[in-house]
């Protein structure tokens, strides 16, 4: 129940177009360093109905291996020395690697979580950002701005009016909006794109996809980015230098995935086996009285374990011992009940990790029948919670 990789495979449209494009001799070559054409039609024809504009597949999109190595090739277009870029508490760690290695300075903004998060179940959109640190948080040395909605690992999906807000801020000060958005199809509340909310926004907005996260194969790294031809020719140029090009195969399975998906129910069908898997999960935190986070969106829960009281005498080797309380909840689950759960301390910096001490994030993107092991062995916490 730790990283967020599927226990089971694409469907069969989607590994039946792999392996076709296996038996294809130009599919086993390289591509084109900016993407199949195929595949950048298919993407521009499956989100033009989401954007106010006609995406044209030659200039507003680029494909990159992996929405990560799409996110780097993003920072390295255009964070230079001593640049800083702004990124909210929790935060998916390969961000800060990406923006540091090309000089970039992180500036944290917290993600405050719901005050009576511990005593009772609340909803992800209740982790709030206050605007005043952010407002506080941008210089004139602000380059870029990450956001992360459906937001992992909270599950929060950021409402119009907070990213109304946050996009007037970033035209004030000209700030190029890195919007990660590789959760966009498994929304449980209405979901918004801030690339979308603006001509003036969407100037600046450079939105990221996944075809892995997608379709059920995170292994594939088959990643987009969607935006403007003056943002997007630097992500290109950039990609071009870190990996060239990317997995030509899996490009063109990827394409037909997004070409045949419509046809078979595949959106509407995804998102409704998730949300009821975070309904099945979440059904022994209940029966256990254990406060957790409802996720607007993806496929992580965050549970609020503060009311687990761990032996006094528990021995935890020095590693865990010396971090936050998440560790040691995180290692006595997985020594003692067998399951495995991330910290989500990690996803803090050491100043804010006391905010998250007391939860854990489990995925669910697993068969049904390991989330029910996994709340077999969750039962086995009744006799340390007080």
């Amino acid at each position: 129940m730790g990283q967020g990789f599927f226990g089971y495979n694409p469907p069969d449209f989607v590994l039946n177009a792999a392996k076709d494009a296996l038996n294809r001799v130009e599919c086993n070559q390289y591509s084109p360093t900016k993407g199949r054409p195929r595949l950048k039609k298919a993407i521009a024809d499956a989100y033009s109905p989401f954007f106010d504009y006609e995406l044209d597949s030659d200039k507003n999109v680029t494909i990159t291996t992996g929405a990560n190595e799409g996110m780097l090739s993003a920072f390295m277009g255009f964070i230079e020395q001593g640049d800083e870029v702004i990124v909210f508490e929790p935060f998916f760690d390969q961000y800060i690697s990406n923006i540091e290695m090309p000089g970039g300075k992180v500036v944290y903004v917290p993600l405050h979580p719901p005050k009576d998060g511990a005593t009772k179940t609340t909803s992800a959109g209740d982790w709030t950002l206050d605007m005043k640190e952010l407002e506080a948080a941008v210089t004139d040395r602000t380059r870029m701005i990450v956001i992360n909605s459906p937001h992992n690992p909270v599950g929060k999906v950021f409402s119009k009016d907070e990213l109304q807000a946050i996009g007037d801020l970033c035209v004030k000060h000209n700030i190029i909006i890195l919007s990660d958005e590789v959760y966009d199809r498994l929304y449980y509340v209405p979901f918004t794109r801030i690339g979308n909310l603006s001509p003036e926004i969407a100037k600046l907005t450079l939105t990221v996809g996944s075809g892995g996260k997608n379709f059920y194969a995170t292994g594939w790294r088959v990643g987009y980015l969607i935006g403007p031809e003056h943002l997007i020719k630097y992500v290109s140029a950039a990609h071009t230098r870190i990996c060239f090009s990317s997995v030509s195969p899996l490009q063109e399975a990827t394409a037909v995935a997004f070409e045949q998906a419509d046809a078979h129910d595949f959106w509407n069908q995804s998102k409704k086996e998730m949300q009821a898997k975070v309904k099945r999960f979440c059904e022994v935190f209940d029966e256990l009285g254990m406060p957790y986070s409802d996720p607007e969106g993806g496929y992580f829960v965050l549970a609020n374990l503060a009311k687990v009281k761990l032996p006094e005498d528990y021995e935890f080797p020095p590693h865990v011992a010396s971090r936050p309380r998440d560790f040691k909840l995180s290692w006595f689950l997985i020594k003692e009940m067998g399951i495995a759960a991330i910290p989500p301390t990690e996803f803090f910096t050491e100043k804010n990790a006391h905010l998250v001490e007391d939860w854990l994030r489990f995925a669910v993107c697993k068969n049904d029948d390991i989330l029910d092991t996994a709340k077999e062995r969750l039962r086995g916490l009744k006799k340390y919670i007080h």
